[in-house]
């Protein structure tokens, strides 16, 4: 056999070294025997090694013609089989574990398999052992755990071969566990070109948290021992930005699966950061879902699930979101915002993205967060948009379920109503109490006639039956654009259509028929539409005309007249589905007396057309104002304004504005100005007790 290595490292000197220090390492060499275990065979060669050793380098004549041997290329020493044990404990001594370990595998493997029970086996595993284990600590020193990892394991192998050193194979599965961390952290830092290993090391962090019982570590394994909870998190918080965002979302979703809370909070996160990121609005939904079943202790979910609202632009449950939870010191924060609520909420979501989602992720690059391009990003829009119409179609199916309800009450009339319908003079109406108002919402009692209509007012019924006409079609056109519904139940259809064109035809007998005596009624009850002297004889042709010259609208305006302060009329729309200028006019006057109220001129007193939601947000920004001690001056003009959805319940228009905020102490003092032009916002208007309110508005889209 022949070692890798010469006489000078064999005894420990270097090679300038005298013939007394040679003389003096052998003297230690011999006195400082291995106690490892070594048979008494092996350790008398070993100082046989050792002293011819120290002969030939104190001899100068001897030493001189093996310099030359080295000077001309020589390398290695070549010993005898009876010494090749010997020379291996020599070798493993001079700091060559590794070089030893590979040769005493190699000699312990055929054909070199030493004799069963020989003293040459037993101090060959014994070698093998403690050069594995060496091996592995100079590995360890170099930080490469992987490499060390490597050697324990071939080790341990050996030794179970072998079927020797019980105890010294437990020492080695106990540096292998403890080396676990280390040995993921090498895999996994590595290039991510390097797939296999980065594979590798994923399976084992799975493993590890497995066995540990989670992130809470609520198991009892082997490596609790190594690596106490303190540690192992400092441990994974080193390892997780080795991790890409989707790796960390399976790894944790599978540890939620198992039980881990915390897992599942990880899992929240890292879906959170791939929607924002790769801007995938379907994950946030998911991240959602999951925060919202989680139970962890000390946790207050709702701002974080107000910001997810927020970047699903669902404002109105961002802000609920945000005043449901339990921090006071954050509600106190939100409400002494300098600035409207939704900034401030804009404010915390962003800090909240920078500093704790978009962070620790290996192909995410952490910067500043920019809300504005996440609202503009078409996808997103788009996103959002399908999200509405999914809303707005599940309204509408709502309404078909009441509507059937409402028409299956029509086909209620008791013996006695029933009789009096089929007995109706063509000339003139059912007495009260007839039909019992057929057109009541047996659901939501919102739609009650007044029986005034059926006595007095055939020309009003007759408009009552034109606007019910008119919202059925709207709602019908919706329905035949939903072939889910029509696949579903396709006599749906039929009935609809029976249903308009028996409320038409109704309406049309009732208005031929009683034409006349309908326009007497009207001159009676309201006032003339014509000015008249007493002998003069009024024609019913000049009355008809006169009806014409003033159609019925669906504006209705209100008994308050404009004043200084409110340069647009205070009014209400009722049509089903309204012009885009009567739209604009309800907005203007919400505009309007919004900046009056915020000024400190004029109450605020827009139930009939705005939502009481809004109102009170804008009551509670006035006191916010008074307690600050300032007022604001606000000059805001429509200058561009588009539909963007329209149904039967709920329109959103788009809205360019020129706005000018100015906010003034009481006393007088200028604070601060802000100039937008344009300022674009969305308002979304609902249909509520037969007229169209403002109920929400987004800004800065």
């Amino acid at each position: 056999m022949e070692l890798p290595l010469d006489h000078f490292r064999l005894i420990g000197v270097s090679p300038s070294a005298t013939s007394e220090e040679i003389l003096r390492a052998f003297q230690l060499r011999l006195d400082k025997t291995p106690d490892e275990g070594f048979t008494y065979e092996v350790l008398t060669q070993r100082s046989e090694l050792l002293r011819l050793t120290a002969d030939l380098l104190t001899d100068p004549e001897s030493r001189r013609e093996y310099e030359n041997l080295l000077l001309d290329g020589a390398s290695g020493l070549e010993l005898s089989s009876n010494r090749e044990v010997a020379g291996l404990i020599l070798l493993w001594e001079s700091g060559a574990s590794k070089e030893a370990f590979k040769i005493t595998r190699k000699a312990l493997q055929p054909p070199q398999t030493p004799a069963l029970g020989s003293s040459r086996e037993s101090d060959l595993t014994l070698l093998a052992a403690l050069t594995a284990r060496d091996s592995a600590i100079q590995e360890q020193e170099l930080r490469s755990y992987s490499n060390a990892a490597d050697f324990l394991q071939e080790g341990i192998k050996l030794l179970q071969r072998m079927g020797k050193l019980e105890e010294i194979r437990k020492d080695l599965e106990e540096d292998l566990a403890s080396l676990l961390p280390y040995r993921i952290l090498d895999l996994l830092s590595r290039d991510l070109n390097d797939q296999e290993s980065h594979k590798k090391g994923l399976n084992m962090l799975e493993n590890l948290l497995i066995k540990r019982g989670g992130l809470e570590g609520n198991n009892k394994s082997e490596y609790g021992n190594y690596l106490n909870q303190q540690e192992f998190e400092a441990f994974f918080q080193q390892i997780k930005p080795y991790m890409t965002v989707q790796e960390q979302i399976d790894l944790f979703l599978e540890l939620q699966k198992r039980g881990s809370l915390e897992s599942g909070f990880l899992a929240f996160l890292s879906l959170t950061a791939i929607g924002f990121s790769r801007r995938k609005p379907e994950k946030l939904f998911e991240a959602r879902k999951i925060l919202k079943k989680l139970n962890l202790s000390g946790l207050d979910s709702m701002p974080l699930i107000g910001c997810l609202d927020l970047l699903l632009a669902d404002i109105n449950q961002a802000t609920a979101r945000f005043s449901s939870s339990s921090d006071e010191k954050l509600r106190d924060w939100l409400n002494n915002y300098p600035g409207n609520k939704l900034e401030a909420i804009c404010v915390f979501c962003k800090n909240w993205l920078e500093n704790d989602v978009l962070v620790g992720y290996r192909d995410i690059e952490s910067k500043e967060v920019d809300l504005d391009s996440w609202f503009e990003d078409r996808e997103i829009q788009d996103f959002i948009e399908k999200l509405e119409k999914k809303s707005n179609k599940n309204t509408f199916k709502t309404n078909m379920q009441n509507q059937q309800i409402q028409r299956e009450s029509l086909t209620k009339i008791d013996e006695e109503d029933e009789s009096t319908f089929k007995n109706i003079d063509e000339g003139r109406l059912p007495l009260p109490g007839g039909i019992k108002q057929v057109y009541e919402n047996p659901v939501t009692q919102e739609n009650k006639i007044n029986e005034e209509i059926f006595k007095n007012k055939p020309i009003e019924l007759y408009k009552f039956f034109i606007e019910k006409i008119a919202e059925l079609k709207f709602n019908f056109g919706e329905f035949l654009n939903d072939k889910e519904i029509i696949s579903r139940s396709p006599y749906l259809v039929y009935l609809y259509a029976f249903l308009i064109l028996f409320l038409f035809g109704i309406g049309i007998g009732l208005l031929r028929n009683n034409s006349k005596k309908s326009i007497q009624n009207q001159a009676v009850l309201d006032k003339p539409l014509i000015n008249t002297d007493k002998n003069q004889k009024i024609s019913e042709k000049d009355i008809i005309k006169e009806i014409k010259k003033k159609p019925s609208s669906g504006l209705k305006p209100n008994t308050r007249k404009s004043t200084a302060n409110n340069s647009f009329e205070f009014i209400e729309i009722s049509k089903v589905s309204p012009s885009l200028e009567e739209v604009k006019s309800l907005i203007n006057v919400w505009l309007q007396r919004k900046s009056n109220y915020l000024a400190g001129n004029s109450e605020i007193n827009l139930s009939k057309i705005v939502s009481n939601g809004l109102i009170d947000r804008t009551i509670e920004e006035r006191q916010n104002d008074i307690k600050k001690g300032i007022y604001k001056k606000i000059n805001s003009q429509i200058m561009k304004i588009n539909f963007e959805s329209q149904t039967s319940s709920r329109i959103v228009v788009l809205v360019e504005l020129s706005y000018i905020e100015r906010i003034i102490k009481n006393s007088g003092e200028f604070v601060n100005e802000t100039s937008l032009s344009p300022l674009r916002v969305k308002y979304i208007l609902g249909f509520s007790n037969k007229s169209w309110k403002l109920v929400d508005f987004v800004s800065g889209l």
